[in-house]
C-alpha cells in the first residue's frame, strides 16, 4: 500500500474546477498539495497563491520526482492526450476533469495505458454520487418504473449571458465545442445511467445566442435500441433554471428538481399515486474514490466506463450538429 499522504500536484488552471480539485487535496487526510503546473505562467502562479502552494514551471521536472504519487489534470480537453500521456508515462495516477479525451479512441489509449502502467485514472463525474442519483439508481434496479421509456435531464447556467465564463471556453480549438461538451457532460452520464450508453440515433439542437461561435444553447435527443427516448439539455444563457430529471416508465414515473429552484425533492408516481422518497447523502466523491483505489491498488473501473460512454455521446451529438450545419 503507497504510504500517506499521498503528494498530488495540480496541472493547469485552465479550467473552471481547477482550484476545487486543488482544494480537494488539501482537504483530504490522506493527500497533500506539492503545487502547481501550468504552461502559462501567470495563471499558473494566480493559481498557485490561491491555494498557498508553490508555482512549479518545468512539467518534465515535476513528473520526475520520485516524492510526486500524483495529479489532477485540468487542462484543456484538447491536450489531454499528450498531458495524460505524459503522466501515465512517469508512472504517476490521474484525477483527471471531464472529458477524458476528445475521441473514444484516445479515451481507449490513455486506459490501456494507464493499466499497463498500473496507473490509477479517474475522471471527475460527480452527480453519480449525489443522494438524489443514490435514490434513483434504487428507484431503477427496482424495476418499479417498468420498461422506460423517456427520460429528460436539464442542467444550465448564465456563463454566457453573464460573462463569467473564461474566453477560452468559447475557442473550439482547446474546449471541443461549448456548452455541450462541457456543462452538458453531466446530462449526459445520468441519462446513460437511466437508459443505458447504448444509443441507436443522437440527433443535436445547437444554437449560439451570444455570438461567441459555439453552441451556448443545446438540446440532444438519443433513442435507445429498444425504443426509450432521453432529451439532454443544457447552455450557458440561463439565469434560473433548476437542475432537473425525469424519468418515465410503462409502470411510474420519477421527478427531481421540478418542485422548485432548490430542487430538493425527488417523487415517484405510480398507479398508486405519488410519494416522496426520501434523498440520502451524498456518497464518495470522485475524489475521495480516487484515493481510496490508489491506496487499495486498485481501478475505478465503473467510471472509467462512464467516461468512455460519455465521449463517445458528446462526439456523436457534436457531429450530428456539424452535419446539420453543413447541410443546412
Amino acid at each position: 500500500m503507497p504510504q500517506t499522504p499521498l503528494r498530488i500536484a495540480v496541472l493547469s488552471a485552465w479550467h473552471v474546477h481547477a482550484e476545487e480539485y486543488g482544494r480537494a487535496v488539501l482537504d483530504h487526510p490522506d493527500t497533500e498539495l506539492v503545487g502547481v503546473w501550468d504552461d502559462d505562467a501567470e495563471r499558473g502562479r494566480e493559481l498557485a497563491a490561491a491555494l498557498g502552494s508553490e508555482f512549479l514551471p518545468d512539467l518534465d521536472a515535476l513528473l520526475a520526482r520520485d516524492d510526486l504519487d500524483g495529479v489532477t489534470v485540468t487542462t484543456a480537453t484538447t491536450v489531454h492526450r499528450d498531458i495524460l500521456g505524459a503522466v501515465i508515462a512517469a508512472g504517476k495516477h490521474i484525477f483527471t476533469e471531464k472529458l477524458l479525451a476528445p475521441t473514444v479512441a484516445e479515451c481507449d489509449e490513455l486506459t490501456s495505458a494507464a493499466e499497463e502502467a498500473g496507473v490509477t485514472l479517474t475522471v471527475s463525474l460527480p452527480r453519480l454520487s449525489h443522494g438524489y442519483t443514490l435514490a434513483l439508481r434504487e428507484i431503477l434496479d427496482s424495476g418499479r418504473l417498468g420498461r422506460l421509456t423517456y427520460s429528460r435531464v436539464r442542467l444550465a447556467h448564465d456563463g454566457s449571458t453573464r460573462d463569467w465564463l473564461p474566453a477560452r471556453f468559447y475557442d473550439p480549438a482547446e474546449a471541443v465545442g461549448g456548452a455541450f461538451a462541457d456543462l452538458a457532460a453531466h446530462p449526459v452520464y445520468l441519462t446513460q445511467l437511466i437508459l443505458g450508453a447504448e444509443a441507436s440515433s443522437v440527433r443535436a439542437s445547437y444554437t449560439d445566442q451570444t455570438g461567441r461561435g459555439v453552441e451556448d444553447n443545446a438540446s440532444v435527443t438519443v433513442t435507445t435500441p429498444d425504443g426509450a427516448i432521453g432529451v439532454i439539455e443544457t447552455g450557458f444563457v440561463t439565469p434560473s433554471s433548476p437542475f432537473s430529471i425525469e424519468v418515465h416508465g410503462t409502470e411510474g414515473s420519477v421527478l427531481y428538481g421540478l418542485d422548485g429552484a432548490d430542487g430538493s425533492s425527488l417523487h415517484l408516481g405510480t398507479s398508486a399515486g405519488w410519494e416522496e422518497i426520501a434523498v440520502p447523502a451524498d456518497g464518495p466523491a470522485p475524489f475521495a474514490q480516487w484515493v481510496e483505489a490508489i491506496l487499495a491498488g486498485g481501478r475505478t473501473q465503473e467510471n472509467l466506463d462512464r467516461a468512455r460512454a460519455l465521449t463517445a455521446l458528446v462526439s456523436a451529438a457534436n457531429a450530428d450538429a456539424a452535419h446539420s450545419t453543413a447541410t443546412g
